[in-house]
């Protein structure tokens, strides 16, 4: 996420590190190359340029003169105004005080429209809302089942009837209310591109209706197209919000660091990942810090409280104090942590690791690799893996489709968990294995 921009102001900031007392040479020097780096990642013009020149006021303020370390005063003041730019504060919706909340998704087709319906009806389920999906979308003849299968995997009810959008979306207000549920969120049509008669659709179903928030949704990388794109909507139907499709795979952050300031309107979610529960409230302080390299902790933290059970971890730290882990608690633990999402999302959320392994590839399928190993097992050989022999392994190996090789591997991971946990268990600073040369 980002990682091109990441890479620029880690180098940019390292050589600044450097340096005792700035002068307004050194200043200038540095504010050229962010200048240069928001340009390379696609950021508007004219949102550089003030950026460039809020932090340059700054830099050359008494908060940086007056500081012990100058250097570390100027990231300070990049990290805030980067987080001004990103949109200040945290975003919300607007819920009605007065039952059903409309939340009308509007967008061109490809922007991941619908497939953003069912992430946010899923979010606000976790949020203890009783969401209606509503498949208003009559254009695209795959988007009512997609929407339908989206919410049978949430079990999220989907309305829709074979009439037209605006009839579509007048009756989802009826079985909101008929239903018992108390956000309607409208999966509207839309286009390739941009064109009046898609605006006058939405605006027909927009009077109808009356939503309390229009959000648009927008593909992150498409870059600055997704700020023009923003720009449009927001002229012919007006808009509340946005939610940044695909952030994980923008390398530059154009898109992000662009519609605040360009379009006036907070970007309130972005879509992380493939899977439903890739989706998270935008937080610009948290987004910030992941752009400077500083890791996003608040949010690492908050995925884990929403993964893991606390029954479960309770009772995993019990077994933990009295020196027990088993390969049915190592597997317990792991698929905790794959209910957090991407692995790769969740290393670069972690503060303090080298742009090396923020960036390493991550390799997702040998997780999977682990499970079916452990599931080739028979209850005794998890609980007690001393009593695995060669002719075990084998069994296991042509079980869960793999090697010797790898079952052999995996016990050698467990057992140095397992010695770790001991080592905590007593309170031991756990021994970390050397590599060899």
């Amino acid at each position: 996420m980002f990682d091109s921009l990441a890479d620029r102001f880690e180098g940019i900031f390292h050589r600044l590190r450097g340096r005792g007392r700035l002068s307004d040479k050194d200043i200038d020097e540095v504010a050229r190359e962010i200048r240069v780096a928001l340009l390379e990642a696609d950021v508007n013009v004219t949102v550089v340029k003030s950026f460039i020149n809020r932090v340059k006021e700054r830099a050359r303020g008494a908060e940086v003169a007056r500081s012990l370390s100058p250097a570390q005063q100027v990231i300070k003041i990049v990290h805030e105004e980067l987080v001004t730019t990103l949109g200040g504060e945290t975003g919300k919706l607007a819920m009605s005080s007065k039952p059903p909340t409309v939340v009308m998704l509007v967008g061109l087709q490809g922007s991941g429209k619908t497939t953003a319906a069912g992430k946010l009806a899923r979010h606000l389920v976790a949020d203890g809302r009783k969401p209606l999906l509503v498949a208003a979308d009559l254009q695209r003849p795959a988007a009512v089942e997609q929407l339908r299968v989206l919410g049978e995997r949430i079990q999220v009810p989907v309305f829709s009837e074979p009439t037209d959008p605006v009839k579509v979306a007048r009756g989802a207000l009826k079985e909101a209310d008929r239903t018992g549920r108390n956000v309607v969120v409208l999966d509207t049509a839309g286009r390739l591109q941009i064109d009046d008669a898609l605006m006058g659709e939405l605006r027909r179903v927009r009077d109808k209706v009356g939503p309390h928030d229009t959000l648009l949704v927008v593909d992150a990388m498409t870059g600055q197209e997704a700020v023009n794109v923003a720009e449009a909507f927001d002229r012919a139907i007006g808009l509340d919000g946005v939610i940044l499709t695909k952030i994980d795979g923008d390398a530059r952050g154009g898109a992000a660091l662009s519609v605040k300031e360009v379009v006036g309107k907070p970007i309130l979610f972005a879509g992380t990942g493939e899977k439903l529960d890739d989706f998270e409230p935008f937080h610009p302080d948290r987004m910030a810090s992941r752009i400077l390299g500083m890791g996003d902790v608040l949010t690492l933290i908050e995925k884990a409280e929403a993964a893991f059970d606390e029954q479960e971890a309770a009772k995993a730290e019990k077994k933990l104090r009295k020196g027990q882990f088993t390969l049915e608690d190592f597997l317990d633990q792991m698929q905790q942590v794959r209910k957090m999402g991407s692995l790769q999302n969740l290393v670069g959320m972690m503060p303090g690791l080298p742009k090396e392994a923020r960036q390493a590839e991550v390799d997702e399928s040998q997780l999977g690799r682990i499970e079916a190993i452990i599931r080739s097992m028979t209850a005794e050989e998890r609980r007690n893996p001393t009593i695995i022999n060669g002719s075990r392994r084998l069994r296991i190996a042509r079980g869960s489709g793999t090697t010797t090789q790898d079952v052999n591997g995996m016990l050698k991971q467990f057992k140095m968990v397992q010695q770790m946990m001991r080592s905590m268990s007593k309170g031991k600073m756990p021994r970390l294995p050397v590599p060899g040369p």
